[in-house]
């Protein structure tokens, strides 16, 4: 077989590095996976930490641009390697999740980095720099709130959508929100371990903060209402076409292969243009299949259920090689 439509794409992307308000940056790259970064009065918080120890040095020599204060915490929205891999590079920081995603780490954290790392080698240069799982030091219910010297940072967990676990990071006098992977702009929405149904209220709750400017998951910075609502939009349709979909096969018993084939003949001409479409598709439409189906947690991501899935997709024609993955 032809490998994930990850493999053959080894060109760097350009890092944007946009300042959101006074001493807030969004870390950007073309559709590779964003961070965020928060000055506060005495040290500096960091929004998603990377795929390896080598890509968060990176971030940190951003940072270091703007300021010398210690990098003392470090937030994952949520538990997918490329996000969390990389926390080891922030010596000495405070790794902070939601509860929900720490559970997360303990199902399927292995499972889910050897599955990553095979996806997509490009996002996991210098893989052998990795000490092992990510584990938080301090978790939360729901939400806390980080004081960073004068500067108030919410921490939430607005509820189930790109997984069970997504957690954002509003700046409320600011009203800048880093939203994590519950929004993308420009990428397909990675959804493999998604929650369809409830991805909508989970939109919902993120367009209820009223931001100014906001940091997807991928894609570059959103400033200004228009921008905003834009991305938020496109992020609701993609998964709501998706799914309805999938619901219309498995309402007339279609299987698994006739649904993903549908959904790309459907859903190339409106997002087929979007990065990472080709690579993320196959798992979209499997667990959206799982999920129309009545199976409401999602199967654990293996590296072998990986390729089962692909050669089986690929066989039905769908995939085309050449893209970055989820």
């Amino acid at each position: 077989m032809s490998g994930f439509a990850s493999t053959n794409d080894l060109a760097e992307k350009i890092v944007s590095f946009d300042e959101l308000g006074l001493g807030l940056y969004g870390y950007t790259a073309e559709g590779d996976p964003n961070s965020g970064v928060v000055i506060g009065d005495d040290s500096v918080l960091v929004v998603d930490a990377q795929a390896t120890p080598r890509l968060a040095a990176d971030v940190i020599a951003r940072v270091r641009t703007v300021t010398d204060k210690p990098i003392k915490h470090v937030l994952l929205t949520h538990y997918h390697a490329v996000r969390v891999l990389g926390a080891s590079g922030y010596e000495g920081a405070e790794i902070i999740a939601s509860d929900a995603c720490r559970d997360m780490i303990v199902e399927r954290g292995q499972q889910d980095m050897d599955s990553e790392i095979g996806r997509f080698p490009r996002l996991f240069r210098g893989k052998e720099s990795i000490p092992g799982l990510t584990w938080p030091g301090l978790t939360f219910h729901k939400k806390m709130t980080l004081w960073l010297g004068r500067r108030e940072v919410q921490i939430i967990h607005v509820g189930r959508s790109h997984t069970a676990g997504d957690t954002v990071v509003w700046l409320p006098k600011e009203r800048v929100l880093f939203a994590g992977d519950t929004v993308e702009f420009g990428a397909t929405p990675y959804c493999g371990d998604a929650h369809f149904a409830d991805w909508p209220a989970t939109l919902d709750v993120v367009k209820a903060f009223g931001a100014e400017a906001l940091v997807p998951g991928r894609g570059r910075s959103l400033i200004g209402k228009d921008d905003i609502a834009e991305g938020i939009a496109g992020t609701s349709a993609f998964t709501a076409d998706l799914f309805a979909i999938a619901k219309a096969g498995v309402a007339k018993g279609a299987s698994l292969k006739d649904v993903y084939d549908e959904a790309m003949s459907q859903m190339r001409p409106k997002y087929g243009h979007w990065v990472i479409f080709d690579h993320c598709m196959p798992f979209d439409v499997s667990r959206a299949y799982d999920e129309a189906k009545g199976l409401d947690h999602p199967r654990i991501w293996t590296a072998e259920r990986d390729i089962e899935l692909w050669q089986a997709l690929e066989r039905a024609g769908g995939a085309k090689s050449g893209e970055i993955t989820p």
